[in-house]
């Protein structure tokens, strides 16, 4: 039974196939299985990989059930004691896998690391130093689009990592549970990220864990990305934001979705920006089905109020992109 489980989601990326794959061949640590899941690729993904590289396993689903249907697939298929995801569209560093199973060995309390992922054609600037949460009910990305001049060089507890290049302890998602698929696509790992700490698990960012990403050249952009962020922003507050904590901030997270709301309006002529108001809406009908789930994940809470809100981060976080 290999140590770790990398699995990568694919969808008509053989282009991406040499970096990615060849970059996870040159790992300093061997005791991994690579586990590629093909949505229904229609490039000959497929055969290219048998031809070229016949170490990797091919799941075939035959259809796109999104990033967060593939990496499903993948985790239920997954032997090892630690589950990476890993975009196909990114490259890593020789001990990103050794890096990450050692600190993963040093953290007993950590169920989540974040790497340190830079831009693949600028590989001097962040796409994220692990993720954030704002008190309104936004995520994003800590250090995006910033040039890498050593501020992210400490390991630290962050809020989340992006699902990009994300790890995570088997004994945590055993308890919590993987990708939640009514995602779909778009804020799967800040569900996830929210489900580990309020069940007691730390997040960490690594800065030794180092990821090159083609940002944007695999998954979706535009409309689709709109729609989705638009609607799972709300799937995140209904499902995971404390009742003790609404009472508190429910007028900075209204706030927070007039704003979007504002922002796609003024924009109107724009399809991104009609697929975003389409998606809060989709968002507000969808709060029935996110309910129980969020019985359940309220019910096993194992964290404070305070010790919560000290790893969100605060309203007027204006220093970060997202």
């Amino acid at each position: 039974m290999p140590l770790a489980s990398v699995i990568i989601p694919h969808w008509n990326g053989r282009h991406h196939l040499d970096d990615c794959l060849n970059s996870l061949r040159r790992q300093t640590m061997s005791d991994f299985e690579l586990i590629l899941v093909d949505n229904g690729s229609t490039d000959g993904s497929q055969e290219y990989l048998r031809d070229n590289f016949p170490e990797v396993r091919l799941l075939e689903l035959g259809e796109n059930r999104g990033f967060t249907g593939a990496c499903n697939a993948g985790y239920a298929a997954a032997e090892g004691e630690f589950v990476l995801l890993l975009n196909n569209d990114t490259e890593v560093v020789e001990d990103w896998l050794a890096n990450i199973i050692d600190a993963f060995r040093r953290n007993p309390r950590v169920g989540v690391i974040a790497s340190k992922m830079l831009l693949f054609d600028q590989r001097d600037h962040f796409h994220t130093a692990g993720d954030f949460y704002r008190l309104d009910g936004r995520p994003g990305n800590r250090g995006i689009w910033q040039k890498d001049q050593g501020q992210y060089d400490q390991e630290e507890l962050v809020f989340g990592a992006c699902g990009g290049a994300a790890a995570y302890r088997r004994a945590m998602t055993e308890e919590i549970g993987f990708l939640d698929d009514s995602f779909y696509f778009s804020c799967e790992d800040v569900d996830i990220s929210w489900r580990a700490h309020l069940a007691g698990w730390d997040v960490l960012y690594l800065p030794t864990a180092v990821v090159y990403h083609k940002l944007k050249a695999s998954g979706g952009s535009g409309a689709i990305s709109s729609y989705h962020d638009g609607r799972n922003f709300l799937y995140l507050i209904w499902k995971n934001y404390p009742g003790s904590l609404l009472r508190r901030y429910w007028p900075a997270l209204l706030r927070a979705q007039l704003k979007i709301s504002y922002e796609a309006l003024r924009a109107w002529r724009g399809e991104a920006a009609r697929a975003r108001l389409r998606g809060q809406l989709a968002g507000l009908v969808g709060i029935a089905a996110m309910l129980p789930k969020r019985r359940l994940i309220q019910a096993n809470r194992r964290i404070d109020d305070e010790t919560l809100t000290a790893i969100l981060s605060p309203v007027d976080d204006s220093n970060q992109g997202g």
